[in-house]
């Protein structure tokens, strides 16, 4: 008998383009929620559009995220308590999205992602990656209910940001080698359809990166798109396996030995450029992976990370540490083959 199931969430509404962020209103409307909305923010997207937020909705409440946290996740759900809000409108980045999913997520209640900053794909996918100490922890969570992103808003994000968040999603091509690798040889399941939407949306950014620049709301729509699409195949395989391998492993790592320094998405894209080469050798794609890298002016070597040659190689070295997540890491490498690997690759 065939048993096999699947469930797979995703958000109902997608809205990215010029302005779309006064359209929020309309957007809650059409899915049919009820109830007080509890805007939850940080302090420079409150200053950036906050405003134009709250005017949309009837009595909002405001929830002010200094940093994300498991202890901020408790005391946004204390707050939410109080207030018996009928959803969550996530606006910002990392902090306040994350938190609020993985609040909404207890609560049982649905929140809306609306990013300020094209940093990562969590504003779409199914998982909440907050630190504690020094490391990170990624924790499922329902992914949001609608994503409404405005390319005029993203296109004036920090550049810094926006290339962390094309290197992370450059980095799938590694993730979804690492994936079909441990099919193979543990056989862990695999999502073919996951698997092609991922390497699809790195691509697209790969192909994509020389149009790429600051201040282009075209370059934003570019990056978002991508986003979305990595988030919405993680939320088609129930895991993060489509967008996170080897090389988010050696980051988590890196957030250990040397927290602080650089952005994950920088890290996982330097990672990137050493896990294709274990992947595929010399004559890989691992090129291609560093001059996208380059083209998109994201860090491709340990010292434009801010890292010590030293501290990268102790986080290739010690990487299979994180997590049991089979990838081409697992048992670890020895020093003298990280050396070879980060030197072959000049990213030390």
């Amino acid at each position: 008998m065939f048993e096999k199931s699947t469930w797979i969430k995703l958000p109902r509404n997608v809205l990215v383009g010029h302005g779309v962020v006064d359209e929020l209103g309309a957007a809650v409307d059409d899915l049919y929620l009820r109830g007080r909305p509890l805007v939850v923010t940080s302090p420079t997207p409150n200053r950036i559009a906050g405003d134009r937020v709250r005017e949309q909705f009837d009595d909002p409440a405001t929830a002010v995220v200094e940093r994300a946290s498991f202890d901020a996740v408790e005391e946004l759900i204390d707050t939410a308590e109080s207030i018996d809000p009928g959803y969550f409108v996530a606006l910002g980045g990392g902090k306040p999205i994350d938190t609020a999913k993985m609040a909404a997520d207890h609560l049982d209640v649905g929140f809306i992602s609306v990013p300020t900053v094209a940093s990562h794909d969590g504003i779409v996918s199914g998982r909440s990656s907050i630190p504690e100490g020094d490391t990170r922890h990624s924790v499922a969570a329902d992914p949001p209910l609608a994503v409404v992103a405005d390319t005029e808003i993203l296109a004036d994000a920090p550049w810094r940001l926006t290339t962390a968040g094309c290197a992370d999603i450059i980095s799938n091509y590694t993730a979804v080698k690492d994936w079909r690798l441990a099919r193979r040889l543990r056989n862990v399941e695999y999502s073919e359809y996951a698997g092609a939407l991922s390497e699809m949306t790195a691509e697209l950014l790969v192909e994509n990166a020389d149009m790429i620049r600051p201040g282009l709301e075209e370059s934003a729509w570019v990056v978002v798109k991508a986003l979305v699409s990595s988030g919405v195949a993680m939320s088609i395989a129930g895991s993060s396996r489509p967008a996170s391998g080897a090389e988010h492993l050696i980051s988590h790592q890196l957030d250990r030995i040397a927290p602080g320094k650089a952005l994950h998405g920088h890290q996982v894209g330097v990672a990137a450029i050493m896990t294709e080469y274990l992947h595929t050798g010399e004559d890989g794609d691992w090129a291609a992976i560093r001059d996208a890298l380059g083209s998109l002016d994201a860090p491709t070597t340990a010292a434009e990370l801010g890292v010590d040659d030293a501290e990268l190689l102790s986080a290739l070295t010690r990487a299979h540490e994180i997590r049991d997540r089979y990838t081409i890491l697992q048992g670890g490498i020895s020093e003298e083959a990280a050396v070879e690997v980060a030197t072959t690759t000049d990213v030390i």
